[in-house]
């Protein structure tokens, strides 16, 4: 997946470039236009702030989902949309430091399997951030994603906001374009 940012100013520009592995650690890397460098995004750092944000590097990429076990503890509506509620944990201590988490509280819609809300807990179980996801766009003729996220950091009252302008699922794209090389074009 490659990612550039328009707005804010003080991130317009911004690459992330994330390699998702099914059986491993993802592979992420950050282009910085005020430095004309890209960096590495460790395993250590996947938990912490991407650029100031109320967002994780985790958050930007797309789960393990065999780093963590599932619960699904009953159903309840949000935005009018009928979800599960699940209950996710990470499975080892490793997942938990590399996420900065030790559960989470998904909803799921029922309908689209997209994720509405999701609550966020610190390593010492306390609520961390809210994730409320919104603006549901249907992207291929069975899938449906959510073009708006706000994250909600309970613990400091900070907000961020992702807003995704345009989403094109599949398109035919160069090999090329997942590089560093061309993140540092863009």
């Amino acid at each position: 997946r490659i990612i550039r940012f328009l707005a804010p100013a003080e991130v317009k520009g911004t690459g992330m470039l994330i390699w998702d592995y099914d059986a491993q650690s993802d592979d992420m890397w950050i282009f910085m236009p005020a430095l004309r460098k890209t960096r590495r995004i460790v395993s250590g750092e996947k938990g912490q702030s991407f650029m100031g944000s109320e967002f994780s590097n985790a958050d930007l990429a797309a789960p393990n989902t065999d780093d963590f076990s599932y619960k699904i503890t009953g159903s309840e509506t949000v935005d009018a949309t009928e979800c599960w509620k699940i209950e996710s944990f990470p499975l080892n201590d490793e997942i938990s430091n590399e996420t900065g988490l030790s559960k989470k509280i998904i909803w799921i819609g029922k309908n689209d399997n997209v994720c509405r809300k999701t609550e966020f807990y610190d390593l010492d179980g306390e609520l961390y951030k809210i994730l409320n996801c919104s603006d549901i766009r249907k992207i291929a003729e069975d899938k449906f994603m959510a073009a708006t996220m706000l994250m909600e950091n309970i613990q400091n009252g900070r907000k961020s906001v992702i807003s995704m302008g345009e989403i094109k699922y599949n398109p035919k794209v160069n090999d090329e374009y997942f590089t560093v090389d061309y993140l540092e074009k863009l």
